[in-house]
């Protein structure tokens, strides 16, 4: 582990009342020493030079407290502002290293004056999650707390924040640690038979523990898999796409959905020329929605563009709303706009159903092809049948309207792959032992399932793995 003292402005840039700037390593408690000035009697000096203030040695601070005064340029006797540090001594701190935190005035010039001489006298600018990095190497937190933790920073909606406080927590930690018991038990079993190949029958009791394995193991590891499947919107987020030829109301369900004019509408078709997009929640999931402009052929050269821009912004939709109008047949448009997206994941969505006289007796003629697709019926411009379009939205990502998840846990998609593997090594080893297939090639299989579970928790994580997972943190975190 690498013995350098790390610093970072941890409060985001710009004007405000606190500013914190994070200094952690075996130097920090040294350098908070060398620049902060003891203010004993809680008062304002009135000179540009420190007065009535001393400067601690560095058994002065005392951990988990809470110290007032200033920080002073060493070298020119200068007060820079007037701060509270907190100290933390290793092992009790988010890093388990010294841990120095001050408190000053957010602002530009004064967090850079502070940070600068905080690097003058030793430290190095902290990278990106290094200080989440270091818990992690540190033994204080594993890998999923670890990764948890910039779900938190980025969460967006309150199940996104739940689920990622309880991997905090270390429950996703929990439930794999208990399926590598269930596996590392197993694996001493199968050594002992190669051991005792003799007792075989007695040590390793094949129709008893394969439906152990099934019902411990196999089991837990379906669960968190379908926990992603079903769940991981509310920690991503769902990128909606709405399209349509011009003049279908694509910018009225926009507006309709965010419950703002977030899209100009007119009655004249071609309004929207360019991508506008939203954020909203759905049922606790986080939802960029993007309108686009009308898909149909054009010698426009705008039109072109915008069309351009919103077949790129398709392509990487997690859904799309086809709306069509429930005014008038489909046309050729319709069907050509269909024909060209049905690879991807859609919703029909029916709009202006206020233009039509019977409702009840309403069918939309679609083509056969189009048959197994969802539809929902409404009226933008009266907000009609929305509700019912969110509901049709959710079961879609989620997979069944009814099931009311609890957040508990949400595995990313790293874990989900890893989880993926090692099922198929357990089930390759029950299809061993139901096999009788050597010993030997069954033990293989367990150890590359037990692996995978490493890889999770992130016992012997690759460098990649890591540089991967904390570079997309936040510097100061």
């Amino acid at each position: 582990m690498e013995l350098s003292t790390i610093a970072a402005i941890a409060t985001p840039p710009g004007a405000g009342g606190i500013g914190i700037i994070k200094i952690s390593g075996p130097e920090a408690v040294k350098i908070a020493g060398a620049v902060f000035r003891y203010q004993s009697n809680h008062t304002q000096p009135t000179t540009g030079k420190p007065t009535g203030t001393t400067a601690p040695e560095e058994h002065f601070f005392r951990s988990h407290h809470l110290y007032y005064g200033h920080i002073v340029d060493p070298a020119t006797r200068q007060n820079i502002d007037e701060v509270l540090l907190s100290v933390m001594h290793a092992p009790r701190s988010y890093t388990r290293e010294d841990v120095i935190e001050i408190q000053a005035h957010s602002g530009p010039a004064v967090l850079r004056a502070i940070f600068d001489l905080v690097l003058r006298l030793g430290a190095r600018i902290a990278e990106p999650g290094e200080f989440t990095k270091r818990a992690y190497l540190n033994g204080r937190i594993d890998l999923t707390q670890a990764e948890a933790v910039i779900d938190i920073i980025n969460a967006r909606t309150d199940a996104a924040l739940h689920a990622a406080t309880n991997q905090v927590d270390g429950k996703l930690k929990t439930i794999v640690e208990n399926i590598k018991k269930e596996l590392s038990d197993l694996l001493v079993s199968i050594e002992a038979s190669i051991d005792f190949p003799e007792d075989v029958e007695d040590i390793l009791p094949t129709p008893k523990i394969i439906p152990k394995v099934q019902r411990c193991v196999v089991k837990s590891i379906e669960d968190l898999i379908q926990r992603y499947q079903a769940e991981h919107v509310y920690r991503d987020g769902l990128n909606l796409v709405i399209i349509g030829r011009p003049n279908v109301g694509k910018s009225s369900l926009m507006n309709c959905l965010v419950q703002k004019d977030r899209a100009i509408v007119t009655a004249t078709p071609g309004t929207t020329r360019d991508l506008i997009e939203e954020g909203l929640q759905i049922n606790g999931i986080p939802i960029n929605i993007i309108d686009t402009a009308g898909l149909h052929d054009t010698n426009d050269p705008i039109e072109i563009i915008g069309i351009h821009k919103a077949e790129q912004r398709i392509d990487s939709a997690n859904l799309v709303l086809l709306v069509v109008d429930a005014g008038e047949p489909l046309i050729a448009d319709d069907v050509q706009i269909y024909k060209k997206h049905q690879e991807k994941n859609m919703i029909l969505v029916v709009n202006k159903m206020d233009l039509v006289e019977d409702t009840n007796a309403f069918r939309l003629e679609v083509p056969k092809n189009w048959n197994g697709i969802a539809q929902a019926r409404l009226s933008a411009l009266y907000g009609e049948g929305i509700d019912t379009l969110k509901d049709l939205i959710v079961k879609n990502v989620t997979g069944d309207l009814r099931r009311i998840p609890d957040h508990s846990i949400i595995p990313n998609l790293r874990h989900e792959n890893a989880l993926k593997k090692c099922r198929d090594a357990v089930n390759s080893c029950l299809i061993g032992l139901q096999d009788n297939r050597p010993i030997e090639l069954i033990a293989i299989d367990l150890q590359e399932a037990l692996d995978w579970l490493d890889t999770i928790i992130g016992i012997k994580p690759s460098a990649d793995v890591l540089d991967q997972i904390f570079s997309q943190f936040c510097i100061g975190k």
